[in-house]
C-alpha cells in the first residue's frame, strides 16, 4: 500500500471493495484539508492518534483517541490538526461513488478550489 502525498498530510488506502473505503489519514502539524462536501458518500471518522479538529456542518469540535463522528451525504466538512505532532484518524466511505472525483472544494488553504 503506497501513500498519497497532499499539502496538508498523507493518506493510505487500507481496503477498497464495491461501497466500501476504508482510508488511513495522516495530517500534519497545523495542516487542514480543504472544506468540502460529497454528493455520492458518507463517511465515519474515528481518531486513532493525537487530536483532530473537525468540522461537519456548524459542528466545530476535537476529537481524541477512539472518538469518532458521522459525516452525513452532502455535509460540509474539514479535518484540521492544530497539535505540535501528526495526527492521525480512520476514514470509513459507504457509497456507490468512492472516487476522488467526488470531492467538491468549498475553500482551501492551499489554493486547490
Amino acid at each position: 500500500m503506497e501513500w498519497v502525498n497532499r499539502p496538508w498530510g498523507d493518506y493510505q488506502v487500507l481496503e477498497a471493495r464495491p461501497g466500501v473505503k476504508i482510508k488511513l489519514i495522516r495530517v500534519k502539524p497545523g495542516g487542514k484539508t480543504s472544506l468540502q462536501r460529497h454528493q455520492h458518500r458518507k463517511e465515519h471518522w474515528t481518531v486513532v492518534d493525537g487530536v483532530m479538529t473537525v468540522t461537519v456542518d456548524d459542528l466545530n469540535r476535537d476529537l481524541g483517541l477512539s472518538e469518532s463522528l458521522d459525516v452525513p451525504l452532502g455535509a460540509v466538512h474539514r479535518l484540521e490538526n492544530l497539535q505540535e505532532t501528526m495526527a492521525e484518524l480512520l476514514e470509513t466511505q459507504f457509497g456507490e461513488i468512492l472516487s476522488e472525483d467526488d470531492v467538491i472544494r468549498i475553500h482551501d488553504i492551499y489554493g486547490r478550489v
